[in-house]
This record gives structure tokens, sequence and C-alpha cells, in this order.
């Protein structure tokens, strides 16, 4: 069965063969077949198909693709932004208070909490999504929280190594991480993370543990330089890890180690907005031929927000990015975060994974921020 979807303003594709960072194509129509797409190109061209649906002079993007989220938790901490919001600086402590209720949990609500977010995400565009732990700091909650996470997406992240659990000495809590945790938690974990940072894990501890990680199977990712300048972005260079997010302050150094490795600067605006800290600067990243991707960071404490396109909004306006660049990395950039090939861009053999935007251009991420402009997201060849 295969489906022509007609009626499209502009087509975003980021195909590189084609002209532009985004590979515009004007007048456009794609055909679908199963869950790839099959052709795309200029309406008048477009080959027949079993079906025909006429967007009406709509816009289509790629399906946002969120590399960096915290789903599988319960609770809530709206009184601690209230605080911050109030001048109380932020920390990485308040991770602690999200703990106790996720450990107190089931799994059906913490199953249902997720399902909630996903539907979200997808009602604004996101059709790839990562999803870490985090929140169990235990082997029980640690291995549960993934195996909820995996209901959703592959892509799924042990970050055991989120804090220090209390009346935990660090040293015990490393070893507990690399060891029976570890072993708990790669059946249903695609990735491993640290939070290498101030009042988290130091970069030796970084190292141990993602180190236990690759000997287990599980491709190695970063949390880094979000609260300060440290050691953690050239650890992710050096160990040639795919992405390393945050990157909110970094040196001449952290910049040059980036430009030079490959690894993927995911930066999450959302997180900034929350807790009022400096914005990345993805013009000196992108200056410097570092490749970015953006993502939400959704999470109840530095960032709840489930929404690319407020994220791509803020990139343009806090972030020296134009809308190009910041859509590129909402979409093929998140897919290099994932080191995917088969999402974040439209043309033959991708998957038909699509947002259509209630508007004509793209631009209008950026140019109406805040406002619903997805009439449709598409996952796997159909409406989701």
């Amino acid at each position: 069965m295969s489906t022509v979807v007609t009626g499209i303003t502009e087509l975003v594709t980021n195909d590189p063969a084609r002209d532009g960072l985004l590979g515009v194509v004007a007048g456009a129509a794609l055909v679908v077949a199963g869950d790839r797409v099959a052709w795309v190109g200029p309406e008048a061209e477009a080959p027949a198909a079993d079906l025909r649906v006429d967007l009406g002079g709509r816009a289509v993007v790629p399906g946002f693709v969120d590399s960096h989220s915290h789903m599988v938790f319960a609770g809530d901490r709206g009184e601690e932004f209230a605080a911050r919001m109030a001048g109380e600086p932020y920390a990485a402590g308040g991770i602690r208070s999200t703990v106790a209720a996720t450990r107190a949990a089931s799994d059906e609500v913490l199953t249902a909490q997720v399902a909630r977010l996903v539907a979200e995400m997808r009602r604004q565009g996101t059709t790839t999504v990562e999803i870490k732990s985090g929140y169990g700091l235990s082997v029980r909650d640690e291995a549960r929280s993934l195996a909820v996470a995996r209901q959703f997406t592959e892509e799924t992240t042990f970050l055991g190594a989120h804090v220090v659990p209390t009346g935990v000495t660090p040293e015990a809590y490393v070893a507990e991480v690399t060891g029976p945790m570890l072993a708990a938690a790669a059946p249903w974990a695609k990735w491993i993370d640290v939070f290498c940072e101030t009042g988290a894990f130091d970069v030796d501890q970084a190292r141990e543990v993602l180190a236990a990680g690759a000997a287990a199977g599980l491709r190695g990712r970063l949390h880094a330089n979000q609260l300060s300048e440290g050691g953690g972005v050239q650890l992710a260079c050096e160990l040639g890890l795919v992405a390393v997010d945050h990157c909110t302050y970094l040196s001449e150094a952290d910049v040059a180690a980036l430009a030079g490795s490959g690894t993927v600067a995911t930066l999450l605006p959302g997180v900034e907005f929350s807790t009022r800290q400096p914005y990345p600067d993805a013009r000196r990243l992108l200056a410097a031929g570092v490749r970015v991707a953006l993502a939400t960071d959704c999470n109840p404490g530095s960032c709840f927000t489930s929404s690319m396109p407020f994220c791509v909004a803020l990139a343009v306006r806090e972030m020296g990015m134009t809308p190009e660049e910041a859509l590129y990395a909402a979409t093929a950039g998140g897919a290099a975060a994932l080191d995917r090939d088969d999402v974040g861009w439209l043309g033959v053999g991708s998957q038909a994974d699509f947002a259509v935007l209630d508007a004509p251009s793209h631009l209008h991420l950026a140019y109406r921020p805040g406002v619903p402009l997805v009439s449709q997201t598409w996952v796997g060849g159909r409406p989701a």
C-alpha cells in the first residue's frame, strides 16, 4: 500500500543531495510505501499511489528527534521551580527529591506518566525520543525504569550515575552502578550516561562508569559542563562518544575538542529557560564546525517541557541560531546524537516520520513561538 501526500507548500528534507542546509522542495509531494519514504519531489511529477492525502497548503518537516529526556519519574517539583523564579539558584541535588517518589510509584503509574509525556511529544511533532533512567538509583528501580522506557522507544539510556543517593559514599555507589546495577539495567538499555558535574560525578568516576558500560555492550554519552566548566566535554571527545549534552560553559579547549572529535554537542535551551542560567553559545559552536543537536531534556526538575518547537524558538531567540540551523539541529542533529541515519530527514529510504505544520513555512516554528502549529504527526508512514 502506497500513499502520495500532496498540497505541501514547503517540504524540508534535510537531504544533503539537495540545495541548502534544509534541502527544501517547494510545491512538493512525497510518496510513502509501508513505513518508508519512496519518493520526494515536485507535486507535478509525483507518481501514482494507492491513496492520496492533500495537506491543503501546509509545510512538512522531518519528525523532531528528541535525543535527551528523563521521563520515567513520579512526583512534582513545581515548588522548586517557583523558588528558582524567586531567586534561589539551581543545583543538581534537587534530583534526590524525585527519587523517593519514583521508588514508591508502581510500574503502572510510571508507565502512565511516560505514555502521557510521549503523547504530548507526538502532538508537537516528535517522532523519535530517547528516554533515560536515573530517578531510581537502586538496582531494582533503575532496571524497572528502563523496562518502562523500553515500551516506548528503543533509545533507552541507563543513567544510574545521575547523583549519589543519600547515605552512600561516592566510591560505594560507583561500585554498585558498575556492578549489580549495570548487570540488571543492561538488558533494557542501549546507552549509558553519567552526570559529570560538580555535585554529581567527577571525570575519573565518569570514565569508570563509561568503561564498565562499554564492556557490557552499552554505548556512551555524557551530561557535562551544565553548571560550570569542567573536564566532562573533553572526556567525551577523548572517548569518541557520539554526543555530550548541555555544553553550557565551554572553554576554548572544549570547543576545539568538539570540533576535532565529531562528538555532537546537544544543547538544551529549555533548561536555561527554567533555571535562568546563561544559554549555550550555539553560534560559537557552529562557527567552529561543531555539529549541534537540540533536545528538550524533559524532566521534573530543571526543565519540564516536552516541546521541541519551543526549544527551536529558544535556540533562535537566545542562542544565535538561524531558524534553518535550529530546525536542522532538532531533526538531523538529534538523529546524529543517536547515531541514526534513518530518521531526521525525508528522502528515499528514510523512515516516513514527519510533522505537518499549520503554516506555509518552517520559519513559523520560531516566528510564532508557543502556538500549536503541528496539525498532524506521521510515524512510520501513518498519522499517529
